[in-house]
């Protein structure tokens, strides 16, 4: 053994040499690997170099812009019904819906919170005095008189802002019959203040006829627990005359006759308004109702019920609402209700024209 001692270290340290100088400066499989610890699934990635790294960030950097882009545009697609904050009465957060009713932004009692105030046209005369602007891309109804505008909110009360005072002037002889001009010394007597150069209120209202209640802010309003009743009713009869310019997706929407909620006696409690019961009576009976609160008028704003919205029967249609027989020149939210009142929501596809309820000059006597 002695003999061959020599030549075994000799191979050894050349062996060594070899598998040093292999490992070193090599390409062994697995070189250039580096483990990482993913938990339960552990894996390999190869390993960066320096020349790689800064593609590899730049490419990370990418993804997680691009993945960011795609967020913000899912939001943008959802706009709309957005809850600001929840109310007392455990109405949901931002963005959420609750038995169909999908929430802009209230307070407390269902009211409208503050948000950026906007300006309206047309439809500023659907659903109430006015409202915040969203533009009306639906072709007119043949016949249609668009005076009043291109874009805006619908009507949901019989006048207030839906047209600029040149259309008014124009087209002060126009009225639905019934429908009357507002009177400056019964409305002050009642306690609107009216600014003097515009002859509105603060939130653009005009006087109201003599006889017709005086808006009511739903931040004054105090609501008790003494119970009485209303009568409600929602009907979209005026689209069965319009079928060929609903939206033919939403065709199956439209009861037969036109009645998405029928004439009934309902509760609602000292201090509430017309906008408080909507929502009840509709939440509760689990049809879908929408609304935007439009701060500049200090109402909500009726879009949709039902899935019919502004604008699905052409750019003059929309929701209005009447008490008594008289098409209110302000807000829902606005008009304290009392005993007995009989309140009706209507779709209008003219303006207010096809339901007795348009208004054509403001102003009072």
């Amino acid at each position: 053994m002695k003999q061959y001692k020599g030549k075994i270290i000799a191979a050894a340290v050349i062996l060594y040499v070899l598998a040093a100088a292999y490992l070193t400066g090599g390409n062994y499989a697995g070189k250039g690997m580096v483990y990482r610890d993913n938990g339960p699934e552990s894996t390999f990635a190869a390993a960066v170099t320096p020349d790689a790294a800064g593609t590899a960030e730049t490419s990370e950097a990418e993804q997680a812009d691009t993945a960011e882009t795609g967020t913000a545009q899912d939001g943008t697609q959802q706009g709309g019904a957005v809850q600001d904050e929840a109310t007392q009465d455990g109405e949901p957060q931002a963005g959420a819906t609750q038995d169909g009713v999908i929430q802009s932004g209230t307070s407390r009692d269902g009211e409208p919170q503050s948000s950026p105030e906007k300006s309206g046209g047309v439809a500023d005369s659907l659903n109430m005095a006015g409202g915040s602007e969203k533009s009306g891309t639906r072709d007119r109804l043949p016949g249609q008189d668009t005076s009043a505008g291109t874009s805006g909110r619908g009507v949901q009360g019989a006048s207030g802002t839906p047209q600029s005072q040149q259309a008014q002037a124009q087209d002060g002889k126009n009225s639905s019959q019934g429908v009357s001009k507002g009177s400056v010394s019964y409305s002050q007597a009642k306690g609107m203040v009216l600014d003097p150069e515009t002859g509105k209120d603060k939130y653009l209202t005009d006087p109201v006829p003599e006889g017709r209640p005086v808006p009511v802010e739903p931040e004054a309003a105090v609501i008790r627990d003494t119970a009485y009743t209303c009568t409600l009713s929602v009907r979209c009869d005026t689209i069965l005359k319009n079928m060929k310019y609903l939206d033919k997706e939403k065709a199956e929407l439209v009861p037969e006759d036109g009645v998405i909620f029928p004439a009934a006696k309902v509760t609602f409690y000292e201090g509430e308004s017309v906008f408080n019961v909507l929502r009840r009576e509709m939440k509760k009976n689990k049809i879908h109702m929408e609304f935007e609160n439009t701060p500049m008028y200090n109402s909500a704003y009726i879009e949709g019920i039902h899935n019919l919205y502004e604008f699905d029967v052409g750019e003059l249609s929309g929701w209005m609402y009447k008490v008594n027989g008289w098409f209110p020149n302000y807000g829902c939210s606005r008009y304290q209700l009392k005993d007995g009142d009989v309140v009706e929501w209507v779709y209008t596809c003219d303006l207010g024209r096809d339901v007795g309820g348009y208004y054509a000059a403001g102003g009072g006597e």
